[in-house]
């Protein structure tokens, strides 16, 4: 598949009065100005990230079973979520400078393939060692589909509703979380934990279906692609480190890495927490994660929307400081308050959501379009990649510490994004160029 060559003239309803409408007021007027075919590639990303949020979460839904099969301590599981993240910065980059080569649709078909497959082969593991490789060349596709489906949707988005647009895809991450606790739920309660986990692992093909819908309906934004074509530095990955763009790559690694640790702590080990530490039956776990899913998705879009209002920094530090503060509130609730742990999963899922809104935007903003991917997949993974040793040193402080003590670690990734903020601009209303 190839987007519409710039030289050629532009189909019927891409242009000018069919493809962005007059109006982009109203709750979608966002999901108005991106015309038919932005709409149809805001369906691509957004499916995409879903199914990629799915895969990633076979993982930590299934890691008290994985323990037990291969008799894993914390430090070991933990290793499994480091790697998963550490390679997905190669991904990341990898598939941010192919983006800028030969097109963001067709690194999108790429990313998606590769974590559908080795997802899928992580439920044929026979041992430890297997599954970390297996998980490891999962997270090259993992890593690398949100930098692009963000860009491919950030370059139809205008400039007033980029950030709105963006949180709406990023919401689409609860939406695979919630799909994946729901099959968690039905696949545990029904088969025997030797052979729940591997099922988990094998349901991860569902990717391969989106890949037929995005071959046949989504393209490249025209003008960000003539852009791409026109210049001598598309696809170069050491134009991010030149001396107009290096501090911008380094405080944005720095921004991601904080925000990602805090987030893949929470994301990994609060399913161990639920039942290790609080004692909940399988069925109870889901029940408390439903309310932790449901905060983060609309956390998603309300941050979307705050981050056009507010600007990207000030949406980011006001979620770093409340999210810091949930985290220290719901790792601290007495033991038998269960049902006030249930309450507080809802503001904790909103508070470390919303704060992910902002991002789509805002390194899509912070690059030109011919390092656009290379800048955003670069600095968003090696981010993910530091951050993973959040996760870690949690499963290696749970032994001593218990993991909700240890769950505390991650409140300082947020301190970590606030100091990052200092060292960018703020790019609220920047047109893409």
């Amino acid at each position: 598949m190839s987007t519409t060559p710039p030289t050629q003239a532009a189909p019927a309803d891409i242009g000018p009065e069919k493809d962005v409408p007059p109006g982009d007021d109203g709750v979608f007027g966002w999901l108005r100005a991106l015309g038919p075919r932005g709409r149809r590639a805001f369906a691509g990303a957004f499916g995409g990230y879903a199914l990629d949020s799915y895969d990633y979460f076979t993982l930590p839904l299934s890691m008290v079973a994985l323990a037990a099969y291969f008799g894993l301590d914390s430090g070991q599981t933990g290793l499994i979520t480091t790697v998963t993240l550490v390679v997905s910065a190669v991904g990341g980059a990898v598939a941010g400078v192919v983006a800028d080569r030969i097109g963001r649709v067709k690194a999108l078909m790429i990313t998606v393939i590769t974590y559908a497959v080795f997802t899928v082969a992580c439920g044929f593991a026979p041992n430890y060692e297997t599954l970390l490789v297996f998980r490891a060349l999962q997270g090259l596709g993992f890593g690398g589909e949100w930098a692009v489906g963000a860009i491919l949707v950030a370059e139809y988005a205008t400039a007033k509703n980029r950030g709105r647009t963006l949180g709406a895809i990023q919401s689409s991450w609860a939406v695979g979380w919630g799909l994946a606790v729901v099959v968690y739920t039905v696949v545990f309660q029904f088969l025997d934990e030797d052979i729940a986990w591997r099922v988990m692992f094998w349901t991860g093909a569902l990717p391969a279906l989106l890949i037929i819908y995005v071959r046949r309906n989504v393209h490249d934004a025209p003008e960000a692609a003539e852009q791409r074509r026109r210049s001598a530095d598309k696809g170069s990955f050491t134009a991010i480190f030149k001396p107009g763009l290096l501090r911008t790559t380094l405080f944005a690694v720095l921004l991601s890495t904080g925000v990602q640790g805090g987030y893949y702590t929470l994301a990994t080990w609060v399913p161990t927490y639920l039942k290790s530490d609080r004692g909940l039956t399988v069925v109870g776990t889901g029940g408390y994660l439903a309310f932790l899913i449901s905060g983060a998705f609309i956390g998603y879009l309300a941050g979307g929307y705050l981050t056009d209002i507010l600007g990207r920094k000030r949406n980011i530090t006001l979620f770093a400081f409340l999210s810091a503060a949930c985290i220290l509130a719901y790792t601290n609730i007495p033991d038998g308050a269960n049902g006030l742990l249930l309450v507080l999963g809802f503001p904790l899922g909103f508070c470390m959501s919303a704060i992910f809104s902002g991002f789509g935007s805002f390194l899509s903003e912070l690059y030109p379009a011919a390092v656009r991917g290379t800048g955003q997949g670069f600095t968003y993974n090696t981010g993910r990649a530091i951050g993973a040793v959040f996760p870690t040193m949690v499963g290696f402080l749970a032994d001593s510490w218990g993991v909700g003590g240890a769950l505390v670690f991650g409140a300082l990734g947020y301190a970590l994004a606030v100091l990052a903020l200092f060292g960018l601009p703020e790019t609220r209303g920047r047109e893409l160029l």
